[in-house]
């Protein structure tokens, strides 16, 4: 079916609309068509009300590939680099259509990123439940740290959105909040070890542990294969050397506390 012709006005009220999972509106159907109503009575049909929902599963689904294809291309080119019609080009449909779910880059990338950084919370509250605090320091740090890693491994357009520069600002603000919220848990965490720690303390300990992540991480997405594992090995060997003096000896915090 050819592409229905987009304007940047529809193409706009399109892309808002697709995102909150809504049809598309009234003037981008055609005639008597996906309108859920009968052309000659003007009441709604049965197969017509159906239609709405085909039409939104489908929407779902173009935008999900597009998503897809933007994350291919962010991690290719470069945020900066990249374009809506490389975007297209990649998930194989014409910009037009790309057009009637993001009206530009930026929206894309929004969207995208809102979507790693809702998956990167749930890694984040997976991996520091209360349930592993009651663990001997190296498990603790393989039940922390692998679902992390993994994570990152996973979706690469993370790190390109999150610290590549022109990102949009939504986007940074929102992995400012994260970043400050995850520090935060970090200093609890060491605080239930550490009870009589002065909150500077905390606050250090708490910086140098994601410091030592991050720049684990670095070494641990260039590489592949075994090697990646050798240096998730190595990272925790220096995290637990970082730990084990300051929460060796400490009391682990428990699930009751």
């Amino acid at each position: 079916m050819p592409e229905e012709p987009t304007t940047p006005e529809t193409a706009a009220t399109a892309a808002t609309a697709a995102a909150k999972g809504a049809p598309r509106p009234a003037s981008t159907t055609r005639a008597g068509q996906d309108s859920g109503t009968s052309k000659d009575s003007g009441t709604a049909s049965t197969p017509g009300a159906a239609k709405p929902r085909r039409r939104q599963a489908r929407g779902e689904r173009r935008i999900a590939q597009l998503l897809e294809a933007a994350a291919n291309v962010f991690c290719s080119s470069g945020y900066t680099a990249a374009s809506t019609n490389a975007i297209a080009r990649e998930a194989g449909v014409s910009p037009g259509t790309l057009y009637q779910f993001f009206p530009n880059k930026e929206a894309i990338a929004v969207e995208l990123g809102g979507q790693l950084l809702d998956r990167w919370r749930e890694s984040h509250g997976a991996a520091l439940t209360a349930a592993n605090l009651d663990l001997p320091l190296d498990e603790l740090l393989d039940a922390v740290l692998d679902p992390l890693f993994e994570f990152n491994h996973e979706n690469p357009a993370f790190a390109v959105l999150m610290h590549g520069p022109d990102i949009p600002g939504q986007i940074t603000q929102e992995f400012n909040a994260l970043h400050e919220g995850l520090l935060t848990r970090i200093e609890e965490i060491v605080a239930g070890y550490l009870p009589e720690a002065p909150p500077a303390e905390l606050s250090r300990t708490a910086t140098t542990i994601f410091a030592i992540f991050k720049a684990g991480l670095d070494l641990v997405l260039a590489h592949e294969g075994e090697e990646r594992q050798a240096y998730i090995t190595e990272i925790k060997k220096v995290m637990f050397g970082y730990l084990n003096p300051i929460l060796g000896e400490a009391v682990p915090p428990t699930t009751e506390r």
